[in-house]
């Protein structure tokens, strides 16, 4: 029989399980699944989900003595708690629950920071310095805030093109880059598109339109993604003057991964808010921060 740790990653888009076999120190399973269907307005709803998925990792004779679970929408330490007793329960597995952003810094082979996330929506999550208690800031969803997301990137630059058409001003690149990326003919028929066809969900698939026309010289463009890094860079900032160690800042997700544009202006807003401290873009994937966690608590 041989030991093993799962680590699963429930991002809003997919779900990512891997296992380690621990004597042998490999992984010996991965496994990527959409995440349609994860929600944690019901927790004993999203246990049962996720429940199902993680029962299919494990191979025939193996002895699974932890999981831990980084999940997207768990913003409290309660809701964390809650889900976690609810998994245990449905796998009979000793189980860990954090929020995803809190998978970075482990993912990055570090022990302490502050994990930062900016694809869909945008969350950052640390420990206090001296409590070690769990502080995040964000994650409020796209319509109330988000900022630096790729559904907020889009909200703003749709705001910055219908607020320049009611100055009278031409459309200029960005709102030619959001007519195209939305198949609409005019700025009408965009906003009907954003609020219906779809709705907020699927907004942050059209935030390579705000990055062509940064790069195709659009002022316009510019700023809102200029505004997201800064966005980005107060989440941090709010945690640490509320006593988060600050030892690093460690950014994933999938904007801010595929864009470097955005990294580069939330470093910039950084530096003057919070000079000194390190930030690293994360490249390995997340759920490698779940492995790690899950090997630290056997």
């Amino acid at each position: 029989m041989s030991r093993v740790v799962i680590g699963v990653d429930v991002g809003g888009t997919k779900t990512r399980m891997r296992l380690l076999d621990l004597a042998a120190g490999q992984v010996a399973g991965d496994r990527t699944v959409p995440s349609t269907g994860w929600q944690t307005r019901s927790l004993s709803g999203a246990a049962t989900w996720l429940a199902q998925r993680i029962a299919a990792v494990p191979r025939p004779g193996d002895e699974v003595v932890r999981v831990v679970a980084g999940a997207h929408g768990c913003e409290t330490p309660e809701q964390c708690d809650l889900l976690e007793r609810e998994l245990e329960a449905a796998l009979g597995m000793p189980v860990t629950v954090v929020n995803d952003a809190e998978l970075l810094v482990p993912a990055a082979g570090l022990t302490a920071g502050i994990g930062l996330i900016a694809g869909t929506g945008s969350v950052a999550v640390g420990r206090h310095r001296e409590t070690a208690a769990r502080l995040s800031a964000g994650g409020w969803g796209w319509v109330l805030g988000d900022d630096g997301s790729g559904s907020a990137l889009v909200r703003d630059a749709a705001r910055a093109v219908l607020a320049r058409a009611d100055d009278g001003a031409p459309l200029e690149p960005l709102g030619r880059a959001l007519l195209r990326s939305y198949g609409v003919p005019g700025l009408p028929e965009l906003a009907a598109a954003m609020s219906w066809d779809g709705g907020v969900e699927t907004w942050a698939d059209h935030a390579p339109a705000v990055f062509a026309a940064a790069a195709e010289g659009s002022v316009l463009a510019q700023e809102v993604i200029r505004r997201g890094g800064a966005g980005l860079a107060h989440l941090v900032e709010c945690l640490a003057r509320r006593g988060a160690d600050t030892g690093a800042v460690v950014a994933a997700g999938g904007v801010i991964v595929a864009q470097p544009t955005l990294f580069a202006a939330f470093e910039k807003e950084l530096a003057v808010r919070l000079p000194g401290v390190a930030t690293t873009l994360l490249r390995t994937p997340p759920v490698a921060g779940a492995v790690e966690l899950a090997r630290r608590r056997t």
